[in-house]
């Protein structure tokens, strides 16, 4: 018998992992929503502090090494994104937000 590529592997625990986020965020009922939102809000705020850290990454020397050029790039995209994460999750949470308040004529 021969061994599954850990790539392979990798790859089914991923489409696993999407279909099974897709069915558990479409479940979440409105009124869960905004409280699930501001804790999504928190975690993505913990992650710009560990993209920032990679941003910032050095090598032991003061040549840029290709190791390093990556860290700093991987570190800027994920605090990017993290951020275009962050700033949605506020516009949703309003919209949200803004369903729950009585309507002035």
């Amino acid at each position: 018998m021969e061994a599954v590529d850990p790539i392979v592997y990798r790859l089914a625990i991923f489409v696993l992992a999407i279909f099974v986020g897709y069915y558990v965020v479409w479940s979440v009922t409105p009124a869960l929503h905004t409280p699930l939102m501001a804790v999504t809000n928190a975690i993505s705020s913990v992650i710009v502090v560990g993209a920032l850290v990679a941003a910032a990454a050095h090598g032991s020397g003061e040549a840029l090494t290709p190791n390093v050029l990556v860290s700093k790039g991987a570190g800027a995209l994920a605090a990017g994104l993290a951020a275009v994460n962050i700033f949605g999750g506020f516009l949703v949470t309003q919209r949200m937000l803004a369903m729950y308040k009585k309507r002035q004529d």
